[in-house]
């Protein structure tokens, strides 16, 4: 199977748009075709596992409900995770923690994780606003990310939504409106906070705070963390760049775009499905993962409960995923993979060029893995020579030995060794909210006494 830019995909036969769009019906068919079965599945993993019926005890009968059960959850459909953070640590006392909407568009919401402290902690409390990867997977991946920072920061986080879910009367979405996305949510933050984007949104981050910093915006963040981003894609190229490479915008275009199926929400809207997102993310290790759900069964037949419910919280994060728009998935494959625009300096946003040296408030943090197998290493460094204006006080970069691209930001070496490294930063380079209030204020009456007025445009 081939490699494509999010993951590895099947390969589908050459042509248009219209023969990849009957493949999502014929997916939508195959899962409803195979709900008796599964429903049969569950009905045997119940009978076989009821303490009355005496060959629950047995070898046979506990292979039996086993297998029922490996089978079931192989074929079902995996909903968008819940978030499950109730409560956190802050300086030694725990407080619970409330979700809610902070800012709300058709293709995203910002989330708040508020914490519901009962004093002021001494230690200062940055805002730290986490932009979440939309590459397949959603912003509940970065859970263990979010915990991470919770005990130290105010945090929110970007969720993405389903594209089969938003209506086609809700209009497009690309790597443009993405930009847009970023602004707005930085504006709605009034600028004091940090920015930590986690893979695939390290370049539309840069981005947008190059085009803000072009505008002389006093909303920008006062530090930027890239983590594993594919700023620069042919230093050390990985066989998911090289592929990209190689085969040029129109092999996506005619093999990975359908249109949504009926009844779902998004009906005839144009996307890159989830499950050949899924396919491709399945493929890149397959051997893995058979021997993931070897292992499953195995350790059901043992009643290893522990081993079980840790693989069912990987997985049940793992194979949901979500369509992404396919004007944003050809855009950012062309512009990141293929054309290297932001390295070559000829990117543009909304016809305006972005300029990375133009970035010269905002304090620049890149991490990298040395093991990373999608982002190689050296690209995410890259930013530090693009962002030619910021001053050498003001950057640093730091590469975790031992890691692959997830534990860039997640698992027992991030909480240990990266996440703390990201607060020092963040604290080091934080500005107190009555200096940042004052630059937005000094910069209005800049603009008045200018007859110029308002902000960036009409996304604040």
């Amino acid at each position: 199977m081939p490699i494509g830019v999010f993951g590895e995909i099947p390969e589908l036969p050459s042509g248009g748009t219209v023969l990849s769009s009957p493949l999502y019906w014929m997916y939508e068919w195959g899962h409803v075709a195979l709900t008796p079965s599964r429903a049969m599945a569950d009905a045997t993993r119940l009978y076989f596992k009821n303490p009355l019926n005496p060959l629950a005890q047995t070898t046979f009968g506990k292979s039996m409900a086993a297998a029922a059960q490996v089978y079931e959850r192989a074929t079902r459909r995996y909903g968008k995770p819940e978030w499950v953070i109730e409560s956190t640590l802050v300086g030694g006392e725990r407080v619970p923690v409330r979700i809610t909407s902070a800012w709300e568009r058709p293709f995203c919401k910002l989330l708040h994780f508020d914490r519901q402290l009962a004093y002021a902690p001494r230690r200062p409390q940055p805002k730290v606003l986490i932009v979440a990867p939309m590459s397949g997977h959603y912003a509940t991946l970065l859970s263990g990310t979010v915990e991470a920072f919770l005990p130290n920061h105010d945090v929110f986080i970007t969720d993405w939504s389903d594209a089969r879910m938003v209506p086609v009367a809700e209009g497009r979405f690309d790597l443009d409106d993405y930009i847009d996305y970023v602004i707005s949510i930085l504006h709605s933050l009034g600028g004091d906070c940090h920015v930590v984007a986690v893979c695939q949104p390290a370049v539309p981050v840069l981005a947008a705070i190059a085009r803000m910093e072009a505008e002389n915006d006093p909303y920008v963040p006062h530090s930027m963390t890239l983590m594993g981003g594919p700023i620069d894609t042919r230093v050390n190229p990985t066989a998911v760049n090289s592929a990209a490479e190689q085969r040029g915008i129109e092999w996506f275009r005619t093999r990975v775009i359908a249109k949504v199926p009926f009844p779902q929400l998004g009906f005839g809207r144009q996307v890159y499905p989830g499950f050949l997102q899924l396919a491709g993310f399945v493929g890149m290790n397959l051997e893995r993962h058979v021997d993931a759900h070897r292992d499953l069964f195995t350790d059901l037949v043992k009643g290893d409960g522990d081993s079980v419910t840790k693989h069912e919280e990987f997985y049940d994060e793992y194979l949901a995923v979500m369509d992404l728009a396919a004007e944003y998935y050809l855009q950012t494959v062309e512009t990141v993979f293929i054309r290297h625009k932001l390295p070559n300096g000829t990117m543009t946003h909304r016809d305006k060029p972005v300029d990375l040296s133009a970035i010269r408030r905002v304090a620049l943090l890149t991490i990298e893995g040395e093991k990373d197998d999608i982002s190689g290493v050296g690209q995410t460094e890259a930013a530090h020579h693009l962002c030619s204006s910021i001053p050498v006080e003001k950057k640093s970069h730091y590469l975790q030995l031992g890691v692959g691209h997830y534990g860039v930001f997640n698992g027992s070496r991030f909480r240990a060794e990266i996440a703390p490294r990201i607060s020092d930063f963040i604290l080091n380079h934080n500005r107190s909210s009555s200096s940042a209030k004052a630059t937005v204020s000094n910069f209005f009456k800049r603009k008045k006494v200018a007859g110029k007025g308002g902000h960036h445009g009409s996304l604040a």
